[in-house]
């Protein structure tokens, strides 16, 4: 015979590992995940226009980037529009290779040498906190979020979600 105790924990394990029996409101995980990752990508975007396409060609000249005029017309292009398409939750999949690349890319000629923190506070001066170079902490945590978004689904208030929808009005109507 089982106590209480016993019973009371299996049941618990039975409820944390059924998806069925989650909380209602585990659907809208995917959301903020979309948010930050689309608008972390489109700032970025953003920062490359607002310095001058030129400023990032020179950077990756620098790097040994072949084509780098068009690889930073590229890069830039997946960053608004792959952001804006993950925020809208639009062909979230499709999308997320060219972001994943240039994630990679990033971490393979950039920030692998610096190692994993993406915050080094050298020293707080009166100028205000000085940090060391960026690690590729922060790119890893983008391909978690790209890869959770692609494995569970770009969640509630997505068009890929619209999308589907209509698919099966139209396969239901077709019939």
């Amino acid at each position: 015979m089982n106590s209480p105790i016993i019973e009371t924990m299996v049941r618990a394990r039975d409820v944390a590992f059924d998806s069925s029996s989650r909380f209602p409101i585990a659907r809208w995980a995917p959301l903020p995940l979309r948010l930050i990752v689309g608008f972390g990508f489109m700032q970025h975007g953003f920062a490359k226009l607002s310095r001058g396409s030129d400023a990032f060609v020179a950077i990756l000249h620098a790097l040994g980037v072949p084509a780098p005029h068009f690889m930073a017309l590229f890069t830039i292009l997946i960053e608004l529009l792959g952001g804006l398409a993950v925020m809208l939750g639009a062909f979230v999949t499709l999308v997320s290779v060219p972001m994943a690349a240039l994630l990679l890319v990033a971490i393979f000629t950039v920030h692998l040498p610096y190692g994993f923190s993406s915050i080094k506070l050298i020293a707080v001066t009166s100028a205000g906190a000085q940090f060391g170079p960026v690690g590729y902490e922060c790119n890893l945590l983008y391909l978690a979020c790209l890869a959770a978004l692609v494995l569970g689904g770009s969640g509630p208030l997505a068009i890929d979600g619209l999308i589907r929808k209509r698919r099966k009005v139209g396969i239901h109507r077709s019939r």
